[in-house]
């Protein structure tokens, strides 16, 4: 699928759309470069769930924890992090199985292009998105879901 956005507004009512529509064992793992948006999408998630605190991102702490909603939020930012191997020891690895949503910014340092080597994760619930910047205000954000 892929979707124009004209403005941040419209990227987060995209993400608030799909925060509404989340299930518990979402994964959405997010690509992107700095200042595409991620983040923008990530509020918009938070405020579909329910929850109504700031949201910014977790580069420095590498995860926030988002609860108060209809279920908890996980977002994490693996920028800081150069290969799954250096996710795996950041202790990462729980989120990939939430009891919640976990959004993913940078995912992939996570995946690599390949297949992730916790073959339980490979099943679960997954949106992949990637977010181009066309210009000032306009996104592409182009998403594939896979899992269970």
């Amino acid at each position: 699928m892929e979707i124009i956005s004209n403005s941040p507004a419209e990227t987060e009512a995209l993400g608030e759309r799909w925060g509404r529509e989340a299930q518990r064992g979402l994964v959405i793992a997010l690509s992107g470069d700095l200042g595409a948006g991620k983040t923008q999408l990530v509020r918009g998630m938070a405020r579909g769930i329910g929850y109504q605190g700031r949201v910014h991102s977790p580069t420095f702490a590498l995860v926030n924890i988002y609860e108060g909603g209809r279920l908890p939020l996980f977002h994490l930012d693996l920028y800081r992090l150069d290969s799954a191997e250096a996710v795996h020891r950041a202790g990462m690895d729980e989120y990939l199985q939430p009891d919640g949503v976990a959004v993913i910014e940078w995912a992939e340092r996570l995946l690599n292009g390949s297949e992730p080597r916790n073959t339980q994760y490979a099943a679960r619930n997954i949106r992949s998105v990637t977010i181009d910047v066309l210009d000032d205000t306009r996104r592409r954000i182009t998403y594939e879901d896979s899992g269970v």
